[in-house]
């Protein structure tokens, strides 16, 4: 079923519930289609939930809840959507999940995900010629994965039979968007309404608030500079060419710097760096060189360096302990000795 063409009988939504999926997302999604049931006086929407093979899912939150169905059970629904959160990049691809989705991709059924989903939808080669977007803290390394999806840093995303969400609040804006197009923007409204939700946005809106609310700054010169500074991560800019891009003098940009973070622009442009490859060790599974080139560093050692200043562990001990965590911390378990080290 397209979304463009809703049915008169009704619409049916599979959620496949992935391990440490994202509870706000999930609940962002069912919420608006049991409101719009209301509204319309008749169960329009039915949905049913998935894992992987059957039992129970643990959401980041720590709440668990049952599902219906294992994943082999997915014949077709009208609208398959992938719940993940957090270490989406951990989990292992399931053979049959993948056969399912492919299967409803080639019928013309509706698919994507919420959250960090695209990540798996990308894994399984099904975003090639798509867009897409998932949530901000999985942008870059997402890029640095797949150069060849192309994925936005938008709300939501609709590219033919392929929904994809960044999750959060992101994915009430998703659903009033489809049940405007299936039944007008009247009855989306009126959801939204009930929901105490007053602004809905377009697919189109940013998922972060721009430089100048992050940072309560307003000069336009640092705004521009930092801005720059993220466009050039894996090739840093010197502090003179930062300068002359935003037409001042370096001793000016460095005034500025000073007053506003009391650090020189090379310290805080040091630092988006650093981040940036913290995100990537814990996000990915290049190599320590391949992560220090891919955020300006010329050699592992000038890197290591850099970063241990920084974080007080070494590139390669900060993906140890965030593995552990990943996979085995709890309340009361040791982490392994490099792991205790960073922290």
């Amino acid at each position: 079923m397209s979304i463009n063409r809703p049915n008169a009988d009704g619409q049916t939504i599979a959620l496949v519930v992935l391990d440490r999926f994202s509870m706000i997302a999930f609940s962002s999604v069912v919420e608006p289609l049991r409101l719009a049931n209301r509204l319309l006086g008749r169960p329009y929407y039915r949905w049913s939930t998935y894992s992987l093979d059957g039992n129970p899912v643990t959401a980041s939150n720590g709440c668990e809840i049952r599902v219906e169905h294992p994943v082999c059970a997915l014949e077709d629904a009208d609208i398959t959507l992938l719940c993940t959160g957090i270490d989406v990049e951990r989990l292992p691809l399931d053979r049959e999940l993948g056969v399912r989705l492919r299967r409803l991709n080639a019928r013309g059924r509706t698919f994507g995900a919420i959250c960090t989903g695209a990540y798996l939808l990308a894994r399984y080669q099904l975003l090639e010629g798509r867009r897409c977007t998932l949530h901000w803290e999985n942008l870059r390394s997402f890029r640095e994965e797949f150069p060849g999806v192309e994925v936005t840093a938008d709300l939501f995303a609709i590219d033919r039979n392929c929904i994809t969400c960044a999750g959060g609040m992101a994915s009430l804006d998703m659903m009033l968007r489809l049940i405007a197009i299936q039944h007008g923007a009247n009855l989306a409204h009126e959801v939204a309404e009930v929901a105490l939700y007053q602004n809905m946005r377009p697919g189109e809106s940013a998922q972060r608030h721009d430089i100048e609310a992050r940072t309560g700054i307003s000069n336009a010169k640092i705004l521009e500079s930092i801005r720059i500074m993220d466009m050039h991560i894996e090739d840093p800019l010197s502090c003179q060419q930062l300068a002359m891009t935003v037409d001042l003098s370096p001793r000016q940009l460095e005034r500025l710097f000073r007053r506003h973070f009391d650090c020189t622009p090379g310290q805080y442009y040091l630092r988006l760096r650093l981040e940036t490859a913290r995100d990537l060790l814990r996000r990915t599974s290049r190599p320590v060189l391949d992560v220090a080139i891919a955020c300006g560093f010329a050699s592992t050692s000038h890197f290591t360096k850099c970063y241990r200043e920084r974080y007080s562990v070494t590139p390669t001990e900060e993906r140890n302990a965030y593995q552990w965590a990943s996979r085995d911390g709890r309340p009361g378990g040791k982490p392994p000795r490099s792991a205790r080290a960073a922290h």
